[in-house]
């Protein structure tokens, strides 16, 4: 392949994601919005739980990769995230299952930012297994800081797949990367596999088998094996 249309596939590549980026950031931003209006809160409230949810994944993900913050340099995902969260301070009321709501919503920004996040670990560098903990830690913190300012169960704790679904979607787009599949097939491959696995985990309450409590050892079983 020529350089020249090298060099344009991978600046339309990028370009894509940021895009991604972007969108995902409003997705975040409408459920920590959402969040906020199940907890009573003020405009201000609105705008500060959707900023922090909407970029939080990005930008704990661009400061260990030691890149620019995506939203320092170009304040675009900021400004998106506060319209969003205004607009749903004044619609909210409109939404009569606001919290099925936040985790579709949830899954759809989970499902953006886990390809988004392992690309942009592959494009800084990072080998095949950091690409797929950064799509994770992308996909997941914003979520996290969501909960834990809105004083709601963090996602995940609870026993629905959550964390998995990334992770499934992230070594799926890394894999297809490395069977040498077009970028953008591959993101799209990623995109749906932790649409999919997350969808039907809220669809029909698929969850990972969980640790159970056993009896431990007592003092005469400790003797009895020395």
């Amino acid at each position: 392949m020529p350089g020249g249309t090298l060099t344009t596939l991978t600046t339309t590549f990028t370009s894509m994601m940021t895009a991604v980026d972007l969108a995902a950031a409003v997705v975040f931003a409408i459920t920590g919005a959402l969040v906020a209006s199940r907890k009573q809160m003020d405009v201000v409230g609105f705008m500060w739980l959707g900023v922090v949810t909407g970029v939080g994944g990005g930008t704990v993900r661009d400061l260990l990769l030691g890149v620019p913050v995506f939203w320092v340099r170009d304040a675009s995902p900021v400004i998106a995230c506060l319209v969003a969260s205004v607009a749903v301070h004044f619609t909210a009321h409109l939404v009569e299952y606001r919290y099925r709501l936040i985790l579709w919503l949830d899954a759809l920004g989970l499902a953006l930012v886990t390809v988004a996040g392992t690309a942009k670990g592959i494009d800084a560098g990072a080998g095949p297994v950091v690409a797929v903990v950064m799509g994770v830690i992308t996909g997941s913190v914003g979520g996290i800081i969501r909960d834990i300012l809105g004083h709601e169960p963090s996602i995940i704790l609870r026993r629905e797949i959550y964390v998995t679904a990334s992770v499934v979607g992230a070594v799926v787009y890394v894999a297809a990367g490395s069977l040498g599949i077009d970028r953008t097939l591959a993101a799209a491959a990623g995109f749906l596999t932790v649409l999919a696995v997350r969808g039907f985990a809220i669809g029909f309450g698929w969850s990972m088998p969980v640790y159970r409590p056993r009896a431990g050892r007592d003092a005469s079983n400790l003797d009895a094996s020395g």
